[in-house]
């Protein structure tokens, strides 16, 4: 009979819990997410289906981030708390130990080393891991902010950056996710199974193969102790207030962001949408047959001042103006919407809901052909002023 292994301590029950609840945001953002990128595949539009259609996916969608946001935020509470009152080493931060670790980890691979290089509590792999998901958090946020408030977005940056933010949000949730298939997996759940974030412990041979130097560091007394009660309390009580009161902020900013607008949830369909989006103040007046403004317009992407808002100006102004309901004088108006919400969604020209109703035909006032295509084009560009 063998003798039982010792086990050493590796995660508390906090950080597992924390971990499991980073695996069913960051899945459920995957599985909404990825289908919306490639919505054209047979797979995406099952997984759609199934999840009850494409506005039940993007609010699931937003749930899941809103929940990745807010373990990030705790996520900051606890490594501040452990810096500043407990005082423990950062031990994820990168250091020369690290390139040397890794140089030695890929001459060991290919027989040019004899032994693996030993390696601390968080190796040079698990730290990119790390500092990869916070790089991910911030770009997903920022790009995922610009996507969920459009039209917020347009009122500070050119509406080009509308586009340019889908394309980034998409292709770095495709790069997570690869990462975290092919990269993650092999290493806790393929090349062996590890249950350190399962059971929180790792027998003394997992130490030896996987944190060889954290294992020599314990059985030789050099992990830093923890500081004494009073001194935590003393601690604590300058910093337990001031993170608190910073994470009521940044939970009241998330709030914010989450609420300012709703424009990247709701679809109008074309074939569901029968009703009026707005209803004229005053008799609109018939079309003219005289030369189009669409001739005028530049080649390149058009933008406000070049030709849409005279555009407009011809066609929808006089029922369209300054008398009140939706606006399409002036930019910002135009942007802003009307009673019922944006009617121009920058960057998505098919989901704009003045594009539905002019490519339906029923409205007292419509555009040549060759005039939506222009503000289809417009809108798609990111629907810019200048």
């Amino acid at each position: 009979m063998s003798e039982q292994q010792p086990t050493y301590n590796r995660f508390s029950i906090a950080q597992r819990i924390e971990h499991l609840i980073l695996i069913l945001s960051f899945t459920t953002l995957a599985l909404t997410g990825i289908p919306q990128k490639f919505a054209q595949a047979g797979i995406s539009e099952a997984i759609i289906a199934v999840l009850g259609g494409i506005t039940t996916v993007r609010i699931i969608h937003r749930v899941a981030a809103t929940l990745f946001i807010l373990e990030a935020i705790y996520h900051a509470f606890v490594i501040g708390y452990k810096l500043i009152v407990l005082r423990l080493e950062p031990s994820m931060i990168p250091g020369i130990k690290d390139v040397m670790d890794a140089l030695d980890f890929f001459l060991h691979n290919i027989g040019l080393k004899k032994e693996a290089p030993r390696m601390p509590r968080y190796n040079f792999g698990e730290k990119m891991e790390y500092w990869a998901m916070l790089w991910g958090l911030v770009l997903m946020g920022l790009t995922g902010f610009m996507l969920w408030n459009p039209i917020a977005t347009t009122q500070i940056l050119p509406g080009v950056f509308i586009p340019a933010a889908k394309v980034a949000h998409g292709w770095e949730a495709v790069l997570a996710v690869a990462a975290i298939v092919i990269w993650h997996f092999y290493n806790v759940h393929i090349k062996h199974w590890n249950w350190a974030m399962i059971k929180g412990r790792l027998t003394r041979s997992e130490m030896e193969e996987e944190h060889a130097g954290e294992l020599v560091k314990i059985e030789q007394g050099e992990v830093r102790p923890t500081p004494p009660p009073e001194v935590i309390r003393k601690r604590s009580t300058i910093y337990l207030p001031i993170a608190s009161v910073v994470s009521l902020g940044l939970m009241l900013v998330l709030f914010r962001f989450v609420t300012f607008e709703e424009t990247a949830i709701k679809t109008i369909p074309p074939s569901e949408s029968n009703g009026e989006i707005f209803s004229p103040q005053t008799p609109t007046p018939l079309p003219t047959a005289e030369p189009t403004i669409a001739s005028t317009l530049p080649a390149a992407a058009p933008t406000w001042d070049a030709g849409i808002g005279a555009l407009f100006q011809s066609k929808c102004t006089s029922c369209h103006g300054s008398m009140g309901g939706l606006s399409l004088s002036s930019y910002a108006d135009a942007l802003k919407g009307g009673k019922d919400g944006a009617v121009i969604l920058p960057g998505d020209a098919a989901g704009s809901p003045l594009v539905v109703l002019q490519e339906k035909g029923d409205h007292p006032a419509t555009f040549t052909s060759g005039e939506l295509e222009i503000i289809k084009t417009w809108i798609d560009a990111g629907a810019l002023e200048k």
